[in-house]
């Protein structure tokens, strides 16, 4: 049975704050695309991953953050330039709008202030000090955190999340972004469907497929000119992959990637392709908490494929 994963990384402005020119357009998106997202995914009936940024939860800040290990300079766009935009920093009522939704979404982390935990100068201390606000401001919303989403996918401190109850994290994909992911897989026939793991501090690993906006501007402009968007392409391709395979095909995106309605109609189109698939086959929908726990349910202790699962991948094969 192949399955569809849709994870979003919901930060609105604490996915720029560190930037020095932050893209303006997707700055101000960011509220936007949340809402479209909500509306399209409660319309196709697709529940998603929501990894918040911890931040956004909290309904007000005076930016000084005295007790987070923070680097020096790290809060200063808060404190600063972003002092008096509120819908940028707080997000309450979107978070909200994700836990009252008649969909079923899987609330999730993506850090407490966007930190990028892969980084040399993020020690242990900082990424602990990430995870404790997060998992305790999500319990003040009586809300647990099992899946975590790293910031820019920069992966790091996984013993972390172990320690704090993580049991899912979206690793890296085995597939490239951009045209030349579009060239791999239209050209080198590279399949996008992923295989979760579980690494050595027993969380899953549940591998990205494919960035849903990796394939922007001008030569997006061309490409739709004279064939088709190949964002949408590339995501039916992994549909039906995941379909044919009884695999897993993962995308994700940001809600402020949803910049204008030619935005809006991609991701109409791709939800529209998954109910269409849905309606023909057997294909499922799953959030990354639905993927580790069907994982760890099928797998030993330590990892290794129990008999059930071992005759099923044969009876695959």
């Amino acid at each position: 049975m192949g399955s569809v994963v849709i994870s979003l990384d919901a930060e609105l402005g604490w996915g720029f704050h560190d930037l020095t020119d932050p893209p303006s357009e997707r700055v101000e998106s960011g509220r936007r695309g949340w809402n479209v997202m909500l509306e399209l995914l409660e319309e196709f009936d697709v529940p998603a991953t929501w990894a918040v940024v911890g931040h956004l939860m909290l309904e007000s800040c005076d930016g000084t953050h005295a007790d987070h290990p923070a680097p020096p300079g790290w809060f200063d766009r808060e404190r600063g330039e972003w002092r008096d935009r509120e819908d940028l920093r707080f997000g309450p009522d979107l978070v909200t709008d994700i836990l009252e939704a008649d969909v079923d979404h899987e609330f999730a982390s993506h850090s407490f202030s966007h930190v990028l935990f892969g980084r040399p100068e993020t020690d242990r201390q900082l990424a602990v000090a990430e995870l404790e606000r997060s998992t305790e401001i999500a319990a003040a919303w009586d809300q647990t955190v099992d899946s975590f989403i790293y910031p820019r996918n920069d992966v790091g401190h996984r013993d972390v999340l172990a320690d704090y109850g993580v049991s899912a994290y979206r690793g890296k994909s085995p597939t490239r972004d951009g045209v030349r992911g579009v060239f791999d897989s239209t050209v080198r026939d590279h399949s996008m469907v992923v295989e979760p793991e579980i690494d050595e501090y027993g969380l899953v690993n549940v591998p990205a497929s494919m960035f849903l906006f990796g394939f922007e501007g001008p030569a997006r402009t061309v490409a739709e000119s004279i064939w088709t968007d190949p964002m949408l392409e590339l995501a039916r391709r992994g549909i039906d992959d995941a379909v044919r395979s009884d695999g897993i095909f993962h995308m994700w995106l940001h809600p402020n990637n949803l910049t204008n309605e030619r935005d809006d109609r991609r991701m109409r189109a791709i939800l529209a392709y998954i109910e269409r698939r849905r309606s023909e086959t057997d294909l499922t929908v799953e959030t990354m908490c639905d993927v580790a726990k069907r994982v760890t349910q099928s797998r030993g202790v330590d990892g290794t494929e129990s008999g059930v699962d071992a005759q099923a991948r044969a009876s695959w094969n």
